[in-house]
């Protein structure tokens, strides 16, 4: 699993490249540690190239949604896979999450 993230202004922008699995999860914990410190502003989570997120990658996006609503930032998740959609679905992060 890989994180790039980009900070432009106000407006943070994450790459996830790979599976964001349970042992990748604990791997880049710390990332989203940082993104969550940066979520007063608009984080974009891109997943274009995320082939598969398990409970513990959706748990770090919670993190990290939970860290914008506290300091009024906002989380876009962009490029999300139909196999990734289907996943948001049932577990109802489709209402979560703004999706691009």
């Amino acid at each position: 699993m890989d994180i790039k993230i980009v900070k432009e202004g106000s407006l943070t922008t994450a790459v996830l490249d790979g599976r964001l699995d349970t042992p990748a999860s604990l791997e880049v914990a710390p990332q989203f540690e940082t993104l969550s410190a940066e979520a007063a502003g608009t984080v974009v989570l891109d997943c274009s190239s995320l082939s598969y997120i398990s409970s513990s990658g959706l748990r770090l996006f919670l993190t990290v949604r939970k860290a914008a609503a506290e300091k009024g930032g906002k989380v876009i998740v962009r490029n999300i896979s139909d196999e990734i959609r289907t996943v948001f679905m049932m577990t109802g992060f489709l209402n979560l999450f703004e999706i691009q």
